[in-house]
């Protein structure tokens, strides 16, 4: 064979085994890279399933929170009610009976007040269930007024003692 044809195929073959040799790099080099981009996903995908783990935890702990909150309230609440209505049946027995005259309000009145311009004597009588002191009784009027007054009183005392433990046991379960 001529020298141009040992030539000519010997570059041939220096170029065929440049481009096998590329092909083997680029393909080893494609392998590294597959192997690097395969260990970030797994890194990643096992990231995102601690904090997906994490973060159901947390709500379960939220829920379980707020669960708790919840049946203290409605004790409270519960609680809050039956004391309300115990109050309001004892406020309408006690005006059934003031109404019913079972019952009368009296007051003590201090016998050895000179401003009073009344004269009443100084003792009680027999039938007197006051010891010690002269008393007289009220008008009916005022005195279901009085029961309203109280009544009023005694609701506001019972709608604060709720307040104070919906706040407090907001407090207790903030955390």
């Amino acid at each position: 064979m001529p020298l141009a044809w040992r030539a000519l195929s010997a570059s041939v073959l220096v170029a065929l085994l440049m481009l096998g040799s590329g092909a083997v790099a680029w393909r080893w080099q494609a392998n590294s890279y597959g192997k690097q981009l395969a260990n970030q996903a797994r890194l990643y995908a096992d990231d995102l399933s601690a904090i997906s783990n994490a973060a159901a935890t947390q709500l379960r702990a939220t829920q379980d929170k707020r669960q708790v909150l919840e049946q203290h309230l409605s004790a409270s609440e519960q609680s809050h009610y039956k004391e309300l209505s115990d109050a309001q049946t004892n406020q309408a027995r006690l005006r059934d009976r003031l109404a019913t005259a079972n019952l009368r309000l009296s007051v003590l009145l201090d016998a050895t007040d000179a401003t009073c311009g009344c004269s009443v004597p100084a003792s009680t009588g027999a039938g007197g269930v006051v010891h010690g002191g002269t008393c007289a009784r009220l008008d009916l009027a005022h005195a279901q007024r009085i029961i309203r007054i109280t009544d009023a009183g005694d609701r506001g005392l019972i709608a604060l003692a709720a307040c104070q433990a919906y706040v407090k046991g907001l407090g207790l379960y903030e955390n």
